[in-house]
């Protein structure tokens, strides 16, 4: 018999049972959950209640009005608001003068967004070129622009464009074979329009710069560097690799020029003497004319009413992009 025969076993530990699965949590109970989602209702009460009271009486008197015939009897209480449906949208729609001037407020508008995004965004890829000291400057005077007053900024244009003493006909004049003393840049609707156009680009470029700036910080700077080092070209690192970044900010830039402009009201009226030729109206001063001027408040109303939708439409694309981009992202 060998030793290994006479050794006797090790015993073998048993193995450890396994633990108990751990068990479900607790659900919390339906009135702690109830009183923490209506936490950010409470909070968001006191900022809607405000918006209700500016914004939500005046939409309500604005919709009612242009459903009723009101004018100076009724204002005063000569006689009460008499109820005429939709005659007011009717007669506003079936007027020729109202489409033009829908189209000379889309194409003013128009113009004033195309040029404010294009220049805003050459400033903007400008200031990350040049030195410290010169960015500072330039957004110094970005800032104060932006800062002027609108009734400032157009006493100012006046003086500048004025027929007599305007400092800008006195410039051109000094090019060879210009003489534009004594001219009259009002004259014309085109013209005149074009100079409140330049007065609105120039209040509205200091904005989108600094935001379009504040966004070109955000680039990476490896993506342009891998793009130049693959053959891209200045403007294919900027169509390919800045473009798409900033894609979500240009729309939000462009959508609010857009609601801003189509809603220019005190350069028109105060670069016309409060009295706008009919070459000269847009909407905003059309309603204002038919309500304050014509004393007819509820075709002024209705027309009110139709650019407040208009502007929804465009909020509504506003908020469809950048539903996409969200979803791309």
């Amino acid at each position: 018999m060998s030793a290994a025969d006479t050794t006797t076993p090790a015993k073998v530990p048993p193995p450890r049972p396994a633990p108990p699965p751990p068990s479900a949590p607790r659900r919390p109970r339906a009135k702690a959950v109830s009183a923490g989602a209506g936490t950010p209702w409470l909070l968001l009460a006191p900022c809607l209640l405000i918006l209700v009271l500016v914004m939500g009486y005046p939409l309500v008197r604005l919709v009612t009005l242009s459903f009723q015939k009101f004018g100076q009897s009724q204002l005063w209480g000569f006689q009460p608001a008499e109820s005429v449906g939709f005659d007011n949208f009717t007669k506003v729609l079936s007027d020729s003068e109202f489409w033009s001037v829908v189209l000379r407020t889309i194409v003013f508008a128009a113009g004033c967004v195309i040029f404010t995004m294009v220049l805003g965004m050459l400033i903007a890829l400008l200031l990350q070129r040049v030195s410290g000291w010169v960015k500072t400057l330039i957004n110094i005077a970005l800032v104060a622009s932006w800062g002027m007053p609108i009734i400032v900024a157009t006493t100012v244009f006046k003086w500048l464009f004025d027929a007599d003493y305007g400092i800008l006909n006195a410039v051109l004049s000094r090019l060879p074979g210009v003489d534009m003393i004594g001219h009259n840049w009002f004259a014309s609707g085109p013209q005149g329009l074009a100079v409140i156009m330049l007065l609105v680009i120039w209040g509205a470029v200091p904005f989108v710069v600094i935001t379009l700036s504040a966004g070109l910080t955000q680039v990476p700077k490896e993506l342009e560097e891998a793009a130049r080092l693959d053959g891209a070209s200045a403007w294919g690192v900027f169509r390919y690799v800045t473009l798409p970044i900033l894609k979500p900010i240009i729309v939000m830039l462009t959508t609010l020029s857009v609601i801003w402009d189509m809603g220019v009201f005190p350069q028109v009226f105060v670069m016309r003497n409060g009295h706008p030729e009919a070459e000269f109206q847009l909407l905003t001063t059309y309603s204002y004319d038919r309500a304050f001027v014509v004393n007819d408040y509820g075709q002024g109303s209705a027309i009110a009413l139709i650019t407040v939708l208009l502007l929804l439409g465009v909020v509504a694309v506003y908020m469809r992009q950048m539903l996409k981009i969200g979803e791309v992202e």
